[in-house]
């Protein structure tokens, strides 16, 4: 029994083959929901510094949410932006973690120097911006000390990894010219001097205050608001209890998981957080899981799938998700259009998986004990206008912006129909709060990846690896798509998502648009593999998080993971191998759409029949390698690899079927 994710006495008896769990009511919110820092080592402050870190992190909200009604010249708001979240980094996130219980003189002292860094821009902006190819020597010092404020602002935040990577291709920008003296013709360059460097990455919007940092400031946080602001009206909480009474009852032992999955699946339109998904899973769930007889490692499993799914989930998705249209060019409704069928697929091949493996390990039914699905939908069913209002919004031609905008505000409203989730003056601080903060590790890490697209950019760098992972692969398109995936891959085991995505945009996706793969393919591919980096070590967060939560193997839960997710990471082949497939992504003709979703979705079951070894029965290993044949052949998008996919996944459950007669 569970309680706003504390364990309860349940009502059945040790040792019954089917067991009872009650949830809180629909609209508690859940406090895990509500952690923007769910990934990081936030400091926990209190005082007068509790109440300076509050006051900024709700303004810096504010100032958002007035940016969009407001006039703010956007050079001045993406550096005012970026000052605030410094400010905030520094006293949030310690430096080192035995400095975790207090601010010490030092976050002071680059809290300050922030300040006076990019207090700068600002004060002198009338002549600053026409001083970018000749910047003085106030210029260089500050820009040099901004650069450097950024990348241990990010250190504090994602790891070393990231900041280390921007260093490297700030070393490359500036030693251009010797790697033709060491055999590195390939990548050899001019070479920039520290001028050019910080005039591009400081004084321009090419650099530090670029796209990256754009989308940060404008797209990334609105939605965050509108997240935490779902949160602490209890739209977390009833979105897990409406789906344990829609699909939580089941004669088998798969209704938790797929409770798990559907729950992440909601949550994550509005989390667009694969580990605050997860956490929030995880303490609301996990007791589920476990009465029904599953591992504490494969809950995990299913508890990290389920919450990676968020940063693919509409409408909100992952930060990358905003970067697409920003690159493209394009309406956020357009990305989420894209989106749709890739994560329905996704969490199909969850729920797939999950049945096989309840089958296989023969988990018991587990008695959800929450109202009926009409009760739920008639005491709170309002919590889906706010996300129901942000694609009406859009559908009707307004911008992102004021979609989420509005909707937030209906938010607020709407919790007022219910006394115990009213947003409050307290309450709604607390909630902008969250919304600020939880935008900070964005922040920091788009500001140092707009660092190293600004180094590719002036260097041309992007090109060259593009030529020459087209020159590897000898201009076939497959050949070149696979490099592309194991390039993004390798990308996301050291850098987070949008990082990850960020560089592989300037640097790998041209070699796939140079093969005739479409630009907004090419960029939802590598969209969809930099997500892997969710369940790739090193950085593998989500299955970590839950492993922490269920007490099982960290090791072996990233594994399994990597197990419920992998069918899903197959679909992005479908939509770039061959023109047909952009239908899974609805750019292409109605029969080509129904054509390739279709067969999509068939690939994926007989991908989840293979991987988990079970129909009717336990699988054999003949049967296995003909589904998993037959999956991996549906996702290459032609009508002869449909037809040898089909008849082998045909073959494969006729001799189950024969079998199990």
């Amino acid at each position: 029994m569970v309680t706003n994710g504390a364990p309860l006495p349940g009502r059945a008896g040790t040792g019954e083959s089917r067991s009872t769990l009650t949830t809180a009511a629909p609209n508690s919110p859940a406090e895990t929901f509500d952690d923007p820092e769910a990934d990081v080592p936030s400091r926990k402050l209190t005082g007068r510094t509790a109440t300076l870190v509050t006051v900024l992190a709700a303004g810096l909200s504010c100032y958002a949410l007035y940016w969009v009604v407001g006039i703010v010249q956007p050079q001045i708001y993406r550096v005012s932006f970026l000052l605030i979240t410094l400010v905030l980094t520094f006293l949030v996130f310690p430096a080192l973690p035995r400095w975790r219980e207090r601010v010490t003189w030092t976050d002071w002292a680059l809290a300050a120097v922030s300040v006076a860094a990019l207090a700068w821009p600002i004060i002198d902006f009338e002549q600053f911006v026409y001083r970018a190819a000749t910047p003085t020597g106030l210029d260089l010092a500050l820009g040099a000390v901004t650069t450097l404020l950024v990348l241990e602002a990010t250190r504090r935040t994602v790891g070393p990894i990231l900041p280390v990577t921007a260093v490297a291709f700030l070393l490359y920008g500036y030693y251009g010219p010797f790697l033709e003296l060491v055999g590195l013709e390939l990548f050899a360059h001019r070479g920039y001097d520290v001028a050019r460097l910080v005039g591009t990455l400081y004084m321009t919007l090419e650099g530090i205050f670029g796209v990256p940092l754009n989308v940060c400031a404008t797209f990334i946080i609105l939605f965050t608001i509108f997240g935490s602001i779902l949160g602490h009206s209890g739209a977390g909480q009833f979105f897990i209890t409406w789906t344990m009474s829609a699909f939580g009852r089941s004669e088998s032992g798969a209704g938790p998981g797929r409770t798990v999955t559907l729950s992440g699946f909601l949550l994550g339109t509005v989390s667009g957080s694969g580990v605050a998904t997860t956490v929030t899973l995880g303490a609301v769930v996990w007791p589920m899981l476990r009465r029904a007889g599953f591992s504490a490692e494969i809950g995990g499993g299913i508890l990290s799938a389920s919450g990676i799914g968020a940063i693919m989930a509409p409408p909100m998705m992952g930060a990358a998700a905003f970067l697409i249209a920003e690159f493209l060019q394009i309406t956020y409704l357009q990305v989420i259009v894209m989106a749709i069928i890739p994560a329905i697929l996704y969490y199909l091949s969850i729920v797939l998986m999950i049945e096989a493996d309840a089958r296989r390990l023969g988990t018991r039914a587990v008695d959800v004990d929450v109202p009926s699905v009409g009760e739920l939908t008639r005491r709170a069913g309002y919590q889906f206008l706010p996300l129901i209002s942000i694609i009406a919004l859009l559908v009707t031609g307004m911008t992102p912006f004021r979609a989420v905008f509005l909707s937030t505000l209906l938010a607020v409203g709407l919790s007022f129909l219910r006394k115990e989730n009213a947003l409050r003056p307290r309450r709604l601080v607390a909630a902008l709060e969250a919304g600020g903060r939880g935008v900070l590790s964005v922040a920091a890490t788009t500001a140092t990846a707009g660092v190293i697209v600004g180094v590719v950019t002036l260097t041309g760098l992007g090109l060259k690896l593009s030529g020459i992972i087209v020159s590897l692969a000898g201009g076939n398109i497959f050949l070149t798509v696979v490099y592309a995936a194991v390039a993004v891959w390798m990308l996301g085991l050291a850098v987070p998502v949008t990082a990850s995505y960020i560089i592989a945009a300037v640097m790998i996706a041209p070699a796939l648009t140079l093969v005739g793969v479409p630009d907004f393919a090419a960029h939802m591919f590598i969209f969809y593999y930099a997500v892997l980096s969710e369940v790739s070590p090193p950085t593998a967060l989500s299955p970590f998080a839950a492993a922490a939560i269920t007490g099982g193997n960290p090791f072996q839960t990233m594994m399994l993971t990597w197990k419920y997710t992998l069918p899903a990471f197959l679909v992005p082949f479908a939509f770039t191998v061959s023109p047909e497939g952009a239908g899974v992504l609805l750019q292409a003709p109605v029969g080509d759409v129904i054509r390739t979703v279709g067969t999509a979705a068939v690939g994926v079951s007989a991908l989840a029949m293979g991987l988990g070894g079970w129909l009717r029965q336990a699988t054999t290993p003949v049967e296995r390698v003909l589904a998993i044949a037959g999956g991996l052949l549906l996702f290459y998008a032609t009508a002869a690899t449909d037809i040898m996919g089909v008849l082998l996944f045909g073959a494969a459950i006729a001799l189950h079927l024969v079998r199990t007669r």
